[in-house]
């Protein structure tokens, strides 16, 4: 997840200096890392513009694996916050539907598992700046609950809000967390029940290295606003291409948005994205179908993600034996053909984020033609700038949280 910039931006700036690979690595030691840029489709349609990513400062790279906030914590059960997590308590577990289906025993074995009353510990809670430009705070562990905006609600799922106050006069205060724990290669699983939507949301879950684009990033979840329909992305060093922008031949259901050439250097930091079909798989159609399961699978063949909507989770994965060779198609597909998934991979956490406008949802406040977005922010809200409307709004993100029941990441033991 890397800072957007729009592409008028850099049409301003004379030729040489845009092409030139001194403008590319000075910019980018500018800005801090965060979220992916392989939206280039939907700024076309929203703005007939295109925006660009660029990497953080070295010094963000230090919060993937340090820090011990969540260690040895156990979070109490919560009713009474201010935040949107009252209404959180009356979703749906995360839980799929029972199959009399036996299970076979599966290579697949869970490394790191975070769910019910100890789901926190083990993540870091980062506080610094938002790379993006958000008007959010990050705040830690400690602040977030005594806020309201963290808290294991009465189904036993974990919650992560936006502060809710009516007015702020600059940012409002928000969480992302990062595993302590990370892994080269496997399969992360993650089942949610609710993310956040909304007008000046920018919400994701993704997994990320060190030295970016050294260690690679794998966007699972991320979009902005009203959207519906999910994004996933890579980013990587030179050297990593899709062998082609047929769905078909890439073996997934999903649509290329963005460059078969997934490399920051070669695409303005770019990436290769994928957009889903499925106008449950983000936002408030994820929402209303108490969510579901995604899963990213990395190994030899590459790197894939699935979206399974709630009711059509396989029983492999309720019952903690996942079957990737069972399942179907991917939502998103990037092949070892041309890149190799060790060599643009490594080290990887998991985060979750929530930010507000930022680079990317600012971008597209005016914007419409993405599916969920027929009708523009700005019309909707009656403001001008995504700032203004988050300053003003508090009330308006009651639906700005995320209800995580677990995540866990397998290891291939057979391997």
């Amino acid at each position: 997840m890397y800072t957007f910039l729009p592409l008028i931006a850099l049409v301003l700036v004379p030729t040489p200096l845009v092409q030139g690979k001194p403008f590319l690595l000075n910019h980018a030691h500018k800005v801090a890392v965060k979220h992916s840029a392989g939206l280039a489709r939907d700024l076309r349609v929203a703005f007939s513009s295109i925006l660009t990513t660029q990497p953080s400062t070295p010094s963000d790279q230090n919060y993937y694996c340090v820090g011990s906030d969540g260690e040895g914590v156990t979070m109490p059960s919560s009713g009474n916050s201010s935040s949107p997590t009252t209404k959180a308590n009356t979703t749906s577990t995360g839980t799929a539907a029972p199959s009399s289906t036996s299970v076979a025993s599966s290579p697949w074995k869970v490394t790191e598992s975070y769910s019910g009353q100890t789901f926190f510990n083990g993540w870091s809670f980062f506080t610094g700046s938002d790379p993006t430009n958000g008007n959010v705070q990050y705040v830690d562990q400690g602040t977030a609950q005594s806020a309201g905006l963290i808290q294991i609600n009465s189904k036993g799922n974990a919650v992560m809000s936006v502060e809710t106050t009516p007015q702020v006069q600059t940012n409002r205060q928000s969480v992302r967390i990062t595993t302590q724990a990370t892994f080269d290669g496997g399969l992360v699983v993650m089942d949610a029940v609710h993310m956040p939507t909304g007008c000046g949301t920018w919400p994701a879950f993704w997994t990320n290295g060190p030295n970016w684009p050294a260690g690679g990033e794998i966007d699972i979840i991320e979009g902005v606003n009203n959207y519906t329909n999910n994004q996933a992305t890579i980013h990587t060093n030179p050297g990593c291409i899709l062998p082609s922008t047929s769905s078909t031949q890439l073996n997934m259901s999903g649509t290329l948005v963005a460059s078969t050439d997934c490399s920051v250097a070669s695409t303005a930091n770019q990436g290769c994205g994928i957009r889903s079909n499925l106008s449950n798989s983000f936002g408030s159609g994820f929402n209303g179908i108490s969510g579901g399961v995604y899963a990213m699978l990395w190994d030899s063949s590459g790197i894939k993600v699935y979206f399974f909507p709630r009711g059509s989770i396989p029983s492999d994965i309720s019952a903690g034996a996942p079957q990737p060779q069972n399942w179907p198609l991917p939502m998103a597909s990037w092949p070892s053909t041309d890149c190799n998934p060790y060599q643009y991979f490594n080290t990887h956490s998991a985060i979750f984020d929530t930010t507000l406008c930022g680079d990317w949802a600012s971008a597209v406040w005016s914007g419409t033609g993405v599916p969920g977005q027929d009708v523009s922010c700005a019309q909707q809200t009656g403001f001008s700038t995504c700032s203004a409307f988050v300053q003003a709004s508090g009330g308006s993100f009651s639906e700005a949280y995320w209800e995580v029941s677990s995540v866990k990441i397998y290891n291939n033991t057979s391997s």
